[in-house]
C-alpha cells in the first residue's frame, strides 16, 4: 500500500471518510503502466461497503495536481459490485486519457469506450461521464484550504447502444431513460435500456444524418 498522497488527495481522502463515516479507506497505488509518467501522484481510494449498504466505492486521487487549471480540477467515482483490481485499472486509464488534455479531456456529459466489459460478462462497456446522482453535492464538492476546488464526478457504466442513443438524443434522453428503467448501476448484468431493434433503427437514422467526421472520435 502507498500512502504518498499529494496534498489534494489528502484533503479528498478527508472528505471522504467524513462523507462515508462508515466504510472503510483503503489507498491503493497506481497499477503498472504510463500513467505513473502522465498523472505521477495517481492513487485510488477504495471504500468498503457499510454495514447495510452495497458496492464498493472507488474514487480517484491525485488526478487533481496533474490537471488543475485556476485551482480547479476533476476526481472520478466508480461504484463496483466487488473490490477488483480491474476497477483501479479502468480508473488509471480513464485518468490517462482525461490528463491528455484536449479531445481526450472528459466533462460531464461525455462517453467513452473503455474495450471490454466494465465486469467480466456485462453488456456495459462504455462509460458515462455523470452527476454522482446516489451520493449529491455533498460528495460532488470538495473545497480545499487554500481556496482551490475539487470536483468528483460519477463514472457510470452503459451499453455501446446507450451510448448511441444519448448521442442521438442527448444526455437529459439517455438519463430518463435510466431513471424510468430503475436500472441498478453496480448490476453488472443488467439489461440495455435501449435494446428494442425500433429504437436502435431510428438512433441509426439520426446517427447516419450526422456530420461526416467526428471531431471527438474516442469520447462523445
Amino acid at each position: 500500500m502507498d500512502h504518498a498522497l499529494t496534498p489534494s488527495a489528502n484533503h479528498l481522502l478527508k472528505h471522504l471518510r467524513a462523507r462515508f463515516p462508515g466504510r472503510e479507506a483503503m489507498v491503493l497505488g497506481a497499477p503498472d503502466g504510463p500513467i505513473h509518467r502522465r498523472v505521477p501522484g495517481f492513487h485510488v481510494i477504495r471504500l468498503g461497503p457499510a454495514p447495510g449498504e452495497y458496492g464498493w466505492i472507488h474514487v480517484t486521487a491525485g488526478l487533481w495536481e496533474a490537471t488543475q487549471h485556476h485551482g480547479h480540477a476533476l476526481e472520478f467515482v466508480l461504484h463496483a459490485p466487488e473490490a477488483s483490481d480491474r476497477h483501479v485499472q479502468t480508473l488509471a486509464m480513464l485518468s490517462y486519457y482525461h490528463a491528455s488534455g484536449g479531445s481526450f479531456a472528459l466533462d460531464h456529459g461525455h462517453t467513452v469506450p473503455i474495450g471490454r466489459p466494465w465486469v467480466s460478462g456485462s453488456a456495459c462497456d462504455h462509460i458515462l461521464v455523470s452527476l454522482p446522482y446516489p451520493w449529491g453535492p455533498s460528495l460532488e464538492d470538495c473545497q480545499l484550504p487554500d481556496g482551490g476546488h475539487i470536483r468528483v464526478l460519477w463514472l457510470l457504466p452503459i451499453t455501446k447502444a446507450e451510448r448511441q442513443f444519448k448521442r442521438a438524443n442527448g444526455l437529459e434522453a439517455l438519463e430518463s431513460r435510466l431513471e424510468q428503467a430503475g436500472i441498478v448501476p453496480t448490476d453488472p448484468h443488467r439489461a440495455s435500456v435501449v435494446d428494442s431493434p425500433g429504437l436502435l433503427r431510428r438512433v441509426t437514422s439520426r446517427l447516419r444524418r450526422g456530420p461526416a467526421s467526428d471531431p471527438h472520435p474516442w469520447r462523445s
